[in-house]
């Protein structure tokens, strides 16, 4: 019965808009703790405190919920129709991470995690929990132990089936389902994501030092970023793709059906952002991802953008924040200031 019970379980996330789903058990990610460990010992993970903070729980997933029996992990695309490094050449826009576009992926994930998970409760019974990249879930190592995919040398997930544009959501039950086969990695030789990093961040492969990563320092980061590393943002002011892009696996990609991750943002003209306020940043980004690093932030990368720009004609734009309230932001609009008229 439990057998069939996953098959329906399946083919119902695939309805849904599920790339795939696979089951292992909670205690299929044995070296994870360690690994954890050894991350965060070494200062790897920057600001991000909540790593540190709930390791016992993030480590072993058994121990967020004893009672589970079963780990559900799906994949839902969110490939992007074009190069999403194109816009990397439009030094006057802001580039944002293709999975910042459009709508908040927490919220329209979680929705069809509990849609799903209803009908499981309903159909086989048993108790549930569902989790989008909100708690402490561990879900890359779990999604591999699953058989979805393997983490690469860039850390993310990757597939042979559909590339690595993927959220990930995890069901927890109570129910004993077959568990999957885990993949194993096939990056072999290829180091494109390893040599595309514009900040160097990858210190070995797999290996992701976080303090150096961009998504990291335009999303994670608080206060101003290391001058050193500035220049190396270029025009990306939420999030980078550079590694996700350069994949040859996502030759495979699966398109994204959800029409709401995309169309929302664009490549918007880093003067318009320069020009928000607090009011006018939650307007503009309502129901995005982006919406939850505050005005401050975001214009710190928009003032980091500007100064890599080495377009003159954006000097007035940075030179009317250098008195903002946020010491971040008007030193941030000092330094694009110097940049440009250094001609960097």
């Amino acid at each position: 019965m439990s057998a069939e019970l996953k098959a329906r379980l399946k083919a119902r996330a695939l309805e849904e808009g599920f790339v795939a789903m696979g089951v292992c058990a909670p205690g299929a990610i044995p070296d994870a703790p360690e690994r954890l460990a050894a991350f965060v010992g070494a200062g790897m993970h920057g600001q991000m405190g909540w790593m540190a903070e709930r390791m016992g729980w993030r480590g072993d997933p058994g121990a967020l919920w004893p009672e589970a029996k079963s780990v559900v992990m799906l994949a839902e695309s969110y490939a992007p129709e074009g190069d999403p490094l194109a816009v990397l050449g439009a030094r006057d826009r802001g580039a944002v991470s293709v999975y910042a576009q459009g709508r908040d992926y927490h919220d329209l994930v979680k929705k069809r995690l509990k849609r799903l998970g209803r009908w499981l409760i309903e159909t086989g019974g048993g108790e549930i929990k569902v989790f989008v990249d909100t708690a402490p879930v561990m879900e890359k190592p779990l999604a591999q132990a699953a058989g979805l995919g393997w983490q690469g040398k860039h850390t993310n997930l990757l597939s042979r089936e559909f590339g690595n544009w993927v959220f990930l959501g995890a069901i927890f039950t109570t129910l004993d389902l077959p568990a999957d086969a885990p993949e194993i990695e096939h990056c072999g030789s290829c180091r494109a994501c390893l040599d595309i990093c514009p900040t160097a961040a990858f210190t070995a492969p797999f290996q992701l030092d976080a303090r150096r990563c961009i998504s990291y320092l335009t999303i994670e980061h608080k206060g101003p970023v290391d001058p050193e590393l500035r220049p190396l943002m270029g025009n990306r002011i939420y999030g980078c793709d550079d590694c996700l892009a350069i994949c040859p696996w996502n030759k495979f990609a699966a398109a994204a059906r959800e029409t709401r991750y995309a169309g929302m943002v664009g490549a918007p003209p880093l003067v318009e952002l320069a020009a928000l306020d607090d009011a006018g940043f939650r307007a503009r980004f309502s129901g995005s991802p982006i919406k939850r690093i505050g005005r401050d932030r975001f214009v710190r990368n928009v003032l980091y953008a500007i100064g890599n720009s080495g377009d003159p004609a954006l000097a007035d734009a940075a030179r009317a924040l250098t008195g903002d309230p946020c010491e971040t932001v008007a030193e941030a609009a000092r330094w694009a200031l110097a940049r440009l008229a250094s001609g960097a």
